[in-house]
């Protein structure tokens, strides 16, 4: 499969089904899509983000080498909006971040979820990470509890559906 070229243009579902398949647990493979992603004009970028962060969710190990990088991004306001929305939905949904990097993701998180500027995916992501990350930090639920009821009069419908579901925690 040639990468690049397949990246080179629009992408729909099946694409990045395939790319997901072909790549499988193949780190090799799987670095030759993430430099894709990092290294590439933005309309490449954004394409290679949706098939690396579904399979970082299906192969977790193959993201753990590129953490440094995937929050470095998460901060940096160039990228367009997918590589964003991507990044946390692997985040969301994707294996257990390493320890070492769970200040810079809640901060981050959290300056997503308070911007009114972010797209409803980013907010709703950051609250699922959030979320998550109570397990590990029960103090900042208070935090995050506050940080939604701000949102929630003006929340989208996934927005409040997630928010909603953060407020019922104990």
């Amino acid at each position: 499969m040639n990468l690049p070229v397949l990246l080179s243009k629009t992408i729909r579902k099946e694409d990045v089904g395939a790319i997901v398949q072909w790549i499988g647990a193949n780190q090799e493979r799987f670095d030759c899509l993430f430099s894709l992603f990092v290294k590439s004009e933005p309309g490449v970028a954004q394409r290679a983000a949706w098939p690396l962060s579904y399979c970082a969710i299906r192969y977790p190990g193959l993201i753990t080498a590129h953490y440094g990088k995937i929050i470095q991004l998460l901060n940096d306001p160039a990228p367009p909006a997918a590589v964003k929305r991507n990044i946390l939905r692997l985040m969301d949904q994707g294996p257990e971040l390493p320890e070492k990097f769970h200040g810079p993701v809640m901060d981050s998180c959290f300056r997503i979820l308070e911007d009114p500027d972010e797209t409803i995916a980013a907010r709703a992501f950051a609250i699922g990470i959030l979320s998550r990350m109570t397990g590990h930090y029960p103090e900042i639920l208070p935090e995050l509890k506050a940080a939604v009821e701000f949102i929630l009069p003006y929340a989208s419908p996934g927005v409040r559906s997630r928010a909603l579901k953060v407020l019922k925690k104990k």
